[in-house]
């Protein structure tokens, strides 16, 4: 058994004081008596990762798809969903595959792959933004029945005014598939209809859908009404005017999720590349093609973590978004991280909310002899 040395921990969305203690890579305790300093959080858990340090998930072998686990865990971020845009049908079928190999490789000092995000290709042609139009098309369950059965499809994101959407978000509810509504055009009703199919969450809100506006106030506005759906937000003061972010903060802390949307060249020094096939930019940290629309981001969870706290969110509602937030969405029956008994997936933050370690498993990046 060790212990981290810390003042107090993030415990099921709420602050505990004392130190945290590890033993054989579970949580042993909470409460103990405080450490020197720091604060121990939950590992964070990204759902809407393309790649990382040149790794591209799209096209990446299952120890390419490794490496850049590694150097994700390095992040602060202990599991996440791999992010792919939409494709061909053919090559969403390999990186299934491939995506279930490394499921079954995952190793021990590493973020965890806890499944894809297809965030795509059932989106609105006019709201596509960076995925290539050529892929997109109607929902079909059929295609989805056939990707869910070659590798871990853990959340979709579906425009709900298309034809069939409904039929497939209700289908994909009931199967455990998380369904984010997102790449859309739709009205307010037309979104209502989304939730209530089964729908639970929104996509990088206010990216890819239509502006809010007095009378129409479309997915986003929708989004916003409802208490029963997730906000996926981008916050990384590119995607999101801070002004709006701090709006999302005052109507709903507690349904906030980050996530990064980061793109294969974060954690490189790469301002030139290719991703999607489509020629991309750095410029200034946004990412955009030659006629300047906005792809992904280079953001990192840790990063998002300390904007949100910069602007005014409690420190407790920043650290549920980039951890419990997201742990709900995909099982809402989860009690939350860093309970004793569960995997030791933790970060340990110093006082200005920089990592100090972070462990995998009970497996330290920083410190060995916490293992």
């Amino acid at each position: 058994m060790a212990r981290l040395g810390v003042k107090g921990a993030i415990v099921g969305g709420e602050y505990i004081p004392g130190d945290v203690s590890v033993d054989e890579g579970l949580i042993d305790q909470v409460g103990l008596p405080a450490g020197d300093g720091g604060i121990a959080v939950p590992g964070f858990v990204d759902l809407q990762v393309n790649g990382f340090g040149g790794v591209d998930f799209a096209t990446a072998s299952s120890d390419e798809w490794l490496h850049a686990s590694r150097l994700l865990a390095s992040t602060g971020v202990t599991s996440y969903l791999a992010n792919i845009i939409s494709n061909d049908p053919t090559a969403i079928d390999r990186i299934l595959r491939v995506a279930a190999d490394v499921r079954r490789t995952d190793d021990a000092v590493s973020s965890h792959l806890k499944g894809l995000h297809l965030e795509g290709p059932f989106l609105a042609p006019d709201k596509a933004g960076i995925h290539s139009r050529k892929f997109l098309r109607d929902p079909t369950p059929n295609l989805m029945n056939q990707w869910c059965e070659l590798g871990p499809v853990r959340m979709t994101t579906i425009a709900p005014e298309l034809p069939g959407a409904l039929e497939l978000i209700r289908h994909l509810a009931e199967s455990g598939v998380v369904v984010s509504l997102g790449h859309s055009n739709s009205s307010a009703e037309e979104a209502e209809s989304g939730f209530e199919a089964g729908a639970t969450a929104v996509t990088h809100i206010f990216n890819a859908m239509a502006a809010v506006s007095g009378r129409a106030p479309g997915l986003a506005g929708m989004a916003l009404s409802r208490d029963d759906v997730w906000l996926q937000l981008i916050l990384d003061f590119v995607h999101v005017d801070k002004t709006l972010a701090k709006v999302l903060f005052s109507l709903a802390p507690q349904r906030l999720i980050f996530v990064t949307d980061c793109l294969p060249v974060t954690g490189t020094t790469s301002t030139n590349f290719t991703w999607g096939g489509t020629e991309l930019q750095l410029l200034d940290g946004r990412a955009v093609n030659s006629e300047g629309t906005l792809a992904g981001s280079v953001l990192t969870m840790d990063q998002a973590l300390r904007n949100a706290v910069s602007l005014g969110m409690s420190e407790i509602d920043a650290v549920n978004a980039t951890s419990l937030n997201p742990m709900k969405l995909l099982d809402p029956a989860s009690k939350g991280p860093l309970h004793p008994g569960m995997p030791a997936d933790l970060i340990v933050l110093d006082d200005n909310l920089e990592i100090h370690d972070v462990l995998a498993r009970g497996v330290s990046f920083v410190r060995q002899e916490v293992a």
